[in-house]
């Protein structure tokens, strides 16, 4: 739905079904005042404490690498809000020209990619036009032949993983593994995008496929840096399928609270010590 909706031609295919529950999350969702409150205490408090860490970090990626030290893509929070969502970039710049050498070491099958350009594709640059129709997946436009052609050479699969990826710079990897690259995700907070405590906010390609009654709940509570289902996946042993993860959202969105969030940024504290990463 979010895909078809931006193309460039204007353009929109979209079920009844998802447009009345889109609709009808779009206008339940409303933000606790003293949800609001805290989150904007906790986030400049916590911006303010770590600015010399910050800074440093931001000195060492721009050493390490060319480029802009931020990564920001377009995310769908709450309400279905689309927004800028801010992240401290952790590859290099033009990371993507390396993933075709990088097959074999691909622990799914399609390549997915954090850092896209906006060039042509290969098929309509033969066939000598412009790309139509056009998506925007992450903030870049991306042709929907050739978007649907990968996907299918590559089995359908959506995600893409590395054992050993090394698009990722030495303080890239650090600031990854240490959580320190989500840090800007506080500005998020500040701006209003985000809160402390939700469910995490989606990339378009993946709210698309929740915007059925089943699973649109999830665009009724607040989009977060950490919520229940980062607690539930870090607190156990073994991996989370992609149902339990909608359904702890579901669930999130049908009880969120300040005094929830307490509960849960109290049990996201030990859970962070888990081997298990999210």
């Amino acid at each position: 739905m979010f895909l078809s909706e931006i193309k460039t031609n204007g353009t929109t295919k979209k079920s009844k079904k998802s447009k009345k529950s889109k609709k009808k999350t779009e206008n339940k969702y409303k933000l606790q005042t003293s949800k609001r409150i805290f989150d904007i205490v906790v986030a400049s408090s916590v911006l303010l404490i770590l600015s010399p860490l910050l800074l440093v970090v931001l000195l060492l990626i721009r050493l390490e690498s060319k480029g802009n030290v931020f990564y920001v893509s377009k995310r769908v929070g709450s309400g279905y809000k689309i927004f800028d969502f801010y992240k401290l970039r952790s590859m290099h710049q033009g990371a993507d020209t390396k993933l075709k050498d990088m097959k074999t070491s691909n622990q799914y099958a399609l390549e997915v990619k954090e850092e896209t350009t906006d060039e042509e594709c290969p098929e309509c640059k033969r066939l000598g036009h412009l790309c139509s129709p056009i998506l925007y997946i992450d903030g870049h436009e991306v042709c929907e032949n050739h978007y649907l052609k990968m996907k299918k050479s590559s089995n359908e699969s959506t995600f893409v993983k590395f054992s050993n990826n090394p698009r990722i710079t030495k303080i890239g990897k650090f600031i990854r593994n240490t959580s320190i690259d989500e840090l800007p995700q506080l500005i998020n907070v500040l701006k209003g995008d985000m809160s402390i405590v939700g469910n995490r906010p989606l990339p378009l390609y993946e709210a698309e496929l929740l915007t059925t009654d089943d699973w649109s709940e999830r665009f009724l509570a607040p989009a977060g840096l950490t919520g229940l289902w980062q607690v539930e996946k870090r607190g156990r042993s073994g991996s989370m399928s992609a149902e339990e993860r909608k359904q702890l959202d579901n669930t999130y969105a049908g009880k969120f609270s300040l005094l929830y969030d307490m509960k849960l940024i109290f049990q996201t504290i030990p859970a962070l010590f888990q081997s298990d990463s999210v």
